[in-house]
């Protein structure tokens, strides 16, 4: 994880620095565990970083401090909007039982997770509603029928390989363009993960089509 994160994320907290030390320190133990593990190489590559942790909806409340505990021991930090709050769920309890050792990978799961801690069944739930608390809004296309038109082609195409559609009304409009940047960025890395090439027979998504159509129906005010 970025260095420039810890310091932003620590500056951000800095009227509460102990949350922010505990911060730091949880990352910086989590890159050291990553650095000497033979399996780190594969644990950076499950989630981009292009989140950081300043971005961390309530970044002092219980479940925020609950996300960088546990979390970031094995991946990047995730994005709470990463999922739908009916997908989360399911996900999380894969995560808790991996974190216990235990999994689909049988003794190499519990050779991954050497050393890992697995939160207690209330800490579990309150890091679940947190997640769910933040997690994407979908679109809701009977509000927003322009997302099957030419217009909402961009944006459809590009949005839903990785997740729900976001409600444009998520962000205000002067916020949305950063949003995609980051997105874009995502799938740049998704891509050199994976090795994909470059089709020349897949469509084009244009960004400035994606800011178009989010900007439009953006959030007022």
């Amino acid at each position: 994880m970025p260095r420039i994160a810890v310091v932003v994320f620590a500056a951000v907290l800095a009227a509460a620095p102990a949350c922010a030390q505990d911060a730091i320190r949880l990352v910086e133990q989590a890159k050291k565990r990553w650095a000497e593990s033979p399996h780190g190489p594969m644990l950076e590559r499950i989630l981009p970083p292009t989140f950081e942790l300043h971005q961390l909806p309530e970044r002092g409340s219980r479940g925020a401090r609950l996300v960088i505990r546990y979390c970031v021991q094995c991946h990047n930090l995730p994005n709470p909007a990463m999922h739908h709050a009916a997908k989360w769920p399911a996900i999380f309890e894969r995560m808790v039982v991996r974190m216990r050792g235990k999994g689909n990978l049988g003794e190499l799961m519990q050779d991954m997770m050497a050393g890992v801690e697995a939160p207690s069944v209330d800490e579990a739930g309150v890091l679940l509603a947190y997640l769910q608390k933040y997690s994407q809004r979908p679109l809701d296309p009977n509000k927003y029928p322009a997302v099957n038109l030419p217009e909402g082609q961009s944006f459809k195409l590009a949005c839903q390989q990785c997740h729900v559609l976001p409600d444009p009304q998520r962000h205000k409009a002067s916020e949305w363009p950063a949003v995609v940047a980051r997105m874009e960025k995502n799938m740049e890395w998704m891509n050199r993960v994976v090795g994909n090439q470059p089709d020349p027979r897949e469509i084009q998504l244009k960004v400035e089509e994606i800011n178009a159509f989010l900007v439009k129906y953006a959030r007022k005010g």
